[in-house]
């Protein structure tokens, strides 16, 4: 069996788009866990982010395939499709969470390390915390913390999965970061009146 290291996402692209199924199979092992994870936080579905995961990459098969580097990557590509295909999964009602409209195991990193209201969290509780955080937000602030914080796309590339402008993407970002810090400040309310009644319990 040939080995490509050095090769390209576009490299694998075209060579599959020929007919080479190694080049197909390395595109998926190389994409694929990030389209899934992206399927999985949008769904809140596991058979739903399979089923995303797999069309988005047969998808690259099919003769219509509209991926034109020249807008972008070819993983910005990628989760664009995904995209369509989760709108389309949620409006078939196939979703086992409901998601919220259009209105303005794994975590964002930026988060996760330098905001205060988790300081007095432990790791396990901080995740969970971000996730149910991430979990909650609108649908359009959900997306652009998974890609940019979560899958690591630049500004860009998310524009290109989103269809939308890069100052989009930022505003979005800006709004959605400011939705977290308030679902987390939320959060860490609960537990501080919970340990502040635990010595009052014991002293009576």
């Amino acid at each position: 069996m040939v080995q490509y290291p050095l090769e390209t996402d576009d490299d694998l692209f075209f060579r599959l788009r020929k007919g080479d199924e190694q080049a197909f199979a390395a595109l998926y092992r190389r994409r694929q866990g990030a389209i899934y994870r992206f399927a999985m936080h949008m769904s809140g579905s596991p058979s739903a982010a399979e089923d995303i995961t797999q069309e988005v990459f047969l998808a690259l098969l099919r003769g219509e395939c509209g991926y034109d580097r020249e807008r972008g990557t070819l993983s910005g590509y990628l989760f664009g499709i995904a995209r369509k295909l989760v709108l389309r999964n949620l409006e078939r009602g196939r979703s086992d969470v409901a998601l919220e409209g259009d209105e303005d195991d794994a975590v964002p990193r930026e988060l996760a390390v330098t905001d205060d209201p988790l300081a007095g969290l432990t790791r396990h509780e901080t995740i969970e915390a971000l996730r149910r955080a991430v979990q909650a937000l609108p649908r359009r602030y959900r997306e652009v913390v998974v890609l940019c914080d979560l899958e690591e796309l630049d500004y860009a590339d998310a524009a290109v999965a989103l269809g939308c402008p890069i100052g989009t993407v930022r505003s979005r970002m800006h709004r959605a970061r400011a939705l977290l810090l308030e679902k987390l400040n939320q959060e860490r309310k609960p537990r501080l009146s919970v340990e502040a009644w635990k010595p009052m319990r014991c002293a009576v």
